[in-house]
């Protein structure tokens, strides 16, 4: 997991070679040569002949989405989970934990990769996202609510 994030690294500092390894005119022959070239000997050969066999199918310029899936999958197995926190404000360092201990306590995970981010039009409270699940409790959200919910009322004469 750690070759392939390395990998991923290369890759967005060079975004030439995918556009390279990309073109339609180059041949197949050529491009695995280029990838020989550049990953034997610096990663696993079991690396090097999944980026060959990834080129010789014809899908390389898919190669972002097969290494997150193939990251995503270990981190699944690994019981590592991915938590994208958006607060209203900046939190605090103990405040961050207090987030990461409960998630821990609440969910399947043995460790998690926080992603915090600032969105002040939340008002107050925060979103939680791991996956495809949201925990939603911010005011914006709850203002909404509860404005649709008002916007329901029949009012009567």
């Amino acid at each position: 997991m750690e070759e392939v994030e390395a990998v991923i690294q290369v890759l967005d500092a060079n975004e030439d070679f995918v556009k390279l390894m990309s073109h339609p005119k180059i041949s197949v022959e050529e491009k695995c040569s280029v990838l020989e070239t550049v990953f034997h000997g610096r990663v696993s050969d079991e690396l090097t002949g999944f980026f060959l066999t990834i080129e010789e199918k014809g899908r390389f310029k898919e190669i972002y989405q097969i290494l997150s899936y193939f990251i995503d999958e270990c981190r699944e197995y690994k019981k590592i989970g991915v938590a994208h926190v958006t607060s209203a404000a900046a939190l605090k360092e103990e405040q961050k934990e207090a987030v990461e201990k409960r998630l821990l306590e609440t969910t399947k995970y043995e460790s998690f990769v926080m992603n915090f981010e600032v969105d002040p039009s939340l008002i107050g409270g925060m979103k939680i996202r791991i996956g495809d699940r949201v925990v939603d409790s911010s005011i914006k959200t709850k203002l909404n609510n509860m404005a649709k919910s008002l916007s329901e009322i029949q009012l009567s004469n």
